[in-house]
């Protein structure tokens, strides 16, 4: 395959995953292939990151208080994945809360939302929000962390972990995602922002070394937690994975 080929076939693929895990408005491209989306998700999460920090300096210099901000960045964030995930967390909380484990996976396919998926949502934003406000410095940097995090634990959970049910909407990426190594481009970004953190403030060695290892272990405790009680995953507990991590990403950042 030559260098443009490879170019191209790769902002195909990025495009198809903007349009899959976003709701940003695209230009229709005729013929996309939506198979290999998980493999460049932790990109469109760094991507995603990005605008939410740039919303948040935008409304900073117009003298929006940090709360206000932190809030409108939790509905910006929402609004970007268009809910895709937020929408698996609560189902996966509607499942998990059934005593019997082989009505699980029935009651996490049904469309309507019940106590204790409505319970999730709101703890998670909650979390999310009260995380952002006492984050004061590197917020963007943050930001961007918390998303891509959340994605590689998507990955990580996919190439792990047995999916659940013979078809269903994330069942397509069990074929993209088929081993460990394909994880490895999605940690090396990661690894890489943290290190740009530190460029950036030679004094934040610590705060880089830190983001690093909170988020990874994050990432793979949660996917491991979602296989333990249910004995695998589905397109529901992957975005239970995303959301839970980037609000407990969000959270042990307060502490440093």
């Amino acid at each position: 395959m030559t260098n443009r080929a490879w170019w191209w076939k790769f902002w195909e693929k990025l495009i198809s995953s903007i349009l899959f895990y976003t709701s940003i408005p695209l230009p229709y491209v005729y013929g996309l292939d939506f198979r290999e989306v998980a493999q460049l998700a932790p990109l469109v999460g760094l991507m995603i990151g990005g605008i939410l920090g740039l919303l948040d300096a935008a409304m900073n210099y117009l003298g929006i208080t940090l709360l206000t901000r932190s809030a409108l960045v939790v509905s910006v964030w929402i609004a970007i994945t268009g809910g895709l995930h937020l929408d698996g967390a609560m189902d996966t909380a509607d499942g998990l809360a059934v005593g019997d484990p082989q009505r699980r996976l029935e009651v996490m396919t049904d469309s309507a939302t019940g106590a204790y998926g409505a319970m999730a949502a709101i703890a998670i934003i909650l979390l999310k929000t009260v995380a952002l406000t006492d984050i004061e410095e590197n917020r963007w940097l943050v930001m961007m962390a918390a998303c891509g995090w959340g994605r590689w634990g998507q990955q990580l959970a996919i190439a792990r972990y047995p999916y659940l049910k013979p078809t269903g909407k994330g069942a397509f990426h069990k074929q993209a995602i088929r081993s460990y190594k394909d994880t490895l481009p999605g940690i090396i970004l990661l690894f890489s922002l943290s290190a740009l953190g530190w460029l950036l403030n030679s004094k934040q060695l610590l705060f880089a070394l830190a983001m690093m290892l909170t988020g990874s272990a994050i990432a793979t405790l949660t996917g491991a937690w979602f296989n333990h009680k249910l004995g695998g995953h589905t397109g529901d507990t992957y975005g239970a994975v995303v959301e839970w991590t980037e609000a407990l990403f969000l959270c042990i950042m307060t502490a440093l």
